[in-house]
């Protein structure tokens, strides 16, 4: 029988009429309140917060008396949300006709599941549901807590769902080391029908950081990127550098692999 989120709800010790589970977006604003969203290098404290705040509106998805127990997750693509913590809400403690804020903490419960349980995530559209719905959700992946060794520049294959945990979590301290220590040139492959995307991270940008920006929002920036779905993306590196190495010769590695993959006619890359 699949393990469900119901066996989680269990264990903890909550009953799901107790219970509401949120799935946070990485977002620059936050679409109930219009205050700044998070991020992938947002802290803890800027989760809480962000989580706190809701929107008075009579038409918020925000119901007007929430329960106990906030489950907080962060969404990975469109069909898997892992946790960020259990929160215990002690209630509302101001409302300006605008915005709600509760006092909420980070409870007990789970804590040894933070950024570990990972379940399907059945209504791409839907940010709150009732914990009694999520029950039947099923658990994908409790990921291991013991650190995960790096494999190394040229073993490296990440999907989309790998790329915004390795970016978060702390599982990954020595990826995320490695990755911030080079420039250079990268590839991404739509898996869906084979088209390719090379890009370059130069200058006082390194591989860490230009990744860190498609784990935030799917595309990075790029206009051509925006049209594709970022679930079935696949990155890799093609080349990387030294970060005192000149970016010309970035520039010329990129248009080499550009060239050589032929991605301006039949990939992504439009210059």
């Amino acid at each position: 029988m699949p393990l469900t989120f119901a066996s989680i709800l269990k264990d903890a010790g909550i009953d799901p009429a107790e219970a509401m589970v949120l799935r946070h977006s990485y977002v620059r604003l936050h679409e109930e309140s219009g205050l700044p969203g998070i991020n992938v290098n947002s802290t803890d404290a800027a989760i809480l917060e962000y989580t706190s705040i809701q929107g008075a509106k009579a038409t918020t998805a925000f119901p007007a008396v929430p329960p106990s127990y906030w489950f907080v997750f962060i969404g990975e693509g469109r069909d898997r949300a892992r946790l960020w913590a259990v929160l215990e809400n002690r209630g509302e403690i101001a409302n300006n006709g605008v915005l709600r804020t509760f006092d909420t903490v980070v409870s007990h419960h789970l804590l040894d599941l933070r950024k570990r349980l990972v379940i399907g995530w059945r209504s791409p559209r839907a940010w709150r549901i009732n914990a009694s719905t999520a029950a039947d959700y099923p658990v994908i992946e409790i990921a291991d807590s013991k650190p995960i060794e790096f494999p190394g520049f040229d073993e490296l294959i990440l999907d989309y769902a790998a790329l915004q945990a390795v970016m978060t979590e702390p599982r990954y301290a020595t990826w995320q080391v490695a990755l911030s220590s080079v420039i250079g040139v990268y590839l991404i492959t739509d898996t869906s029908d084979g088209r390719q995307y090379v890009g370059k991270a130069d200058g006082l940008e390194n591989i860490f950081q230009r990744w860190s920006s498609y784990a935030a929002n799917g595309h990075g920036g790029n206009v051509e990127l925006k049209r594709v779905d970022a679930a079935h993306f696949q990155f890799s590196l093609l080349r990387v550098f030294d970060p005192a190495t000149p970016t010309r010769k970035i520039d010329q590695a990129e248009r080499h692999f550009k060239a050589a993959l032929d991605t301006r006619r039949h990939g992504l890359n439009r210059n």
